[in-house]
């Protein structure tokens, strides 16, 4: 039989809840450069929150391509209390959870939460990139939410950035119409226009614009090296946090304009559209159907002499990057083996043959770095291996870049706790993070043998309450607590430490065994043991 009985029931408890919640604020007004806005101000947490906040005009129809342009002054009080649309997508990572209203072109909005007071002002500010390969994301996720954060004393802003086709479509006829010649790259002038927005307005939450520290996970951090590089962005920022990814061959580093603009000019005209302007015409449903047709994983970035001159490595071996504190690091298994040997067992032979495929020339030198004399042993060497070509070695190669080019502290972590098991036994986990539906198609992930790419985040930003997908240990809010802590010291000083943490060193420019802080249940720097792997990948990426 059917319960009908319980549907008044759920509906008062969700009704009821509602009403919890609105009892809890009170709605305060915000003066910002272009209008008023309307936030809620919840008494029983002290933290004000701005949700929804548009930072540049909706990049549709004429602006659709284009640089994010700036708002127009509006007339009476804006309503920011719920999170605007996110930005158009598939559901690609099974960990996205969005609290947002639906998706639109129209997706150029930002969240604040801020602890300010009539008396507390001049605080810090953390500016933070959502990941999601820039074919996915959204700043309303749980796993991003910044009141945790705000509590330590800071402003927090996520911020929405176009994604995919969206965000990043390159084509001569676009490059042609734009002032400063160049196409693709939206998605990260929208990153540079929030940026820019937070500067001229985070005062008005209490924040600070000289200190302003910008932070990301995986395409968020990459997008935190390229804001961290780019000539419009560099002195916009007091300090920066990178978490697994650099844009930095081979991980999703911008290709030149000219083979950019060839891939546009190739997808548009296999779609059956000769010209841009035509393309231009199709509605949004039409776009995303047509992209998605494609099976295309987004548009690369490119090195368009705007906001992006040169590639990272040019950019930080000149010294022309941010010369700011760098925080950065990596989790322990960002990638399961079976992403290198594709299909080959774990065995000597297997493993051997897979490095020889991989590394023809150097393939001794490979099968020393890399250990393999057991069946675990090669497990946990062909996860290393896969985990440094997807995103590792980039990140090293970023920390290795600002040490020896600047004369700023570079913190560098390797994140190693296990998460505990999935809540949801309908649910296993994902190649590279996320979950996907138990006995699905995708291919089964053995037992991890470290952190997988994209688990720290809710750790680092205090969010495990929020995140009800796993069975959340003592141990796991204890390594939250000191991972918070840490990124927390470093968005209000620049430096990680204080006297209740393990020590954490900076490593020199002339360190040749630099120090790396292992985060785990008990937490210590270590000499790195790792690092003639990268000097090895350096050579071999040419970069």
């Amino acid at each position: 039989m059917k319960k009908f009985w319980l549907i008044p029931i759920v509906l008062l408890i969700t009704i009821g809840t509602t009403i919890a919640q609105d009892t809890n604020a009170f709605p305060v007004k915000v003066k910002l450069e272009k209008g008023i806005i309307e936030g809620n101000y919840n008494t029983h947490t002290g933290i004000q929150t701005y949700f929804g906040v548009p930072f540049a005009k909706p990049p549709v129809g004429e602006l659709r391509w284009k640089a994010p342009q700036p708002l127009e002054p509006w007339e009476g009080v804006k309503e920011t209390k719920a999170f605007g649309p996110r930005p158009m997508q598939t559901m690609v990572f099974g960990d996205m959870k969005s609290r947002s209203n639906g998706l639109s072109e129209d997706c150029l909005y930002l969240n604040i939460w801020t602890p300010t007071t009539h008396n507390l002002k001049d605080l810090p500010v953390l500016v933070y990139f959502y990941g999601g390969g820039n074919v996915a994301g959204d700043a309303s996720e749980y796993r991003y939410d910044g009141e945790s954060m705000a509590k330590k004393g800071m402003v927090v802003v996520t911020t929405n950035y176009r994604l995919n086709i969206f965000g990043f479509l390159i084509h001569p006829e676009l490059s042609d119409e734009a002032p400063y010649k160049a196409s693709g790259n939206y998605g990260i002038l929208d990153q540079h226009a929030a940026l820019k927005w937070v500067h001229q307005n985070i005062k008005a939450f209490g924040g600070d614009p000289s200190k302003i520290t910008i932070a990301g996970e995986s395409a968020g951090s990459l997008a935190v090296s390229v804001q961290m590089a780019s000539p419009l962005s560099k002195d916009l920022i007091a300090g920066a946090i990178g978490e697994s990814g650099a844009a930095i061959n081979p991980t999703l580093a911008p290709i030149s304009l000219q083979e950019g603009e060839k891939m546009g000019a190739d997808f548009l005209q296999k779609a059956g559209y000769s010209n841009l302007a035509e393309f231009n015409k199709l509605s949004t449903r039409e776009i995303y159907e047509i992209y998605n047709d494609s099976k295309l994983f987004g548009f690369p970035m490119v090195i368009d002499g705007y906001i992006l001159p040169k590639t990272l490595p040019e950019i930080f071996e000149e010294k022309a990057q941010a010369q700011v504190p760098l925080l950065l690091g990596w989790n322990s298994a960002e990638i399961p083996g079976m992403a290198f040997m594709q299909g080959q067992p774990f065995t000597e032979e297997g493993f051997t043959a897979k490095v020889k495929e991989a590394y023809p020339k150097e393939y001794k030198k490979v099968l020393k770095l890399y250990p393999h004399g057991s069946e675990k042993e090669i497990i946990r060497s062909a996860t290393s291996l896969a985990s440094d070509r997807f995103i590792v070695y980039s990140t090293w190669k970023w920390f290795d870049l600002h040490r020896k080019n600047s004369n700023q502290s570079v913190y560098r972590y390797l994140y190693n706790k296990l998460r505990p098991p999935l809540v949801d036994k309908t649910l296993t986990s994902g190649l590279a993070g996320g979950t996907v539906e138990a006995g699905s198609n995708a291919p089964k992930i053995p037992e991890p043998v470290g952190a997988p790419h994209a688990c720290e985040i809710e750790y680092c930003m205090g969010n495990l309450h929020l995140v009800k997908d796993y069975a959340w240990t003592a141990d796991d809010f204890k390594v939250s607590e000191t991972m918070q802590n840490y990124f927390a010291n470093f968005i209000k000083t620049g430096n990680p430490n204080d006297e209740n943490l393990a020590q954490w060193p900076s490593a020199n420019s002339d360190d040749t065994n630099p120090a790396v802080m292992v985060l785990d249940v008990e937490s210590k720097a270590e000499k790195a043991t790792n690092d003639n792997r990268y000097l090895f990948l350096d050579k071999e990426y040419s970069n």
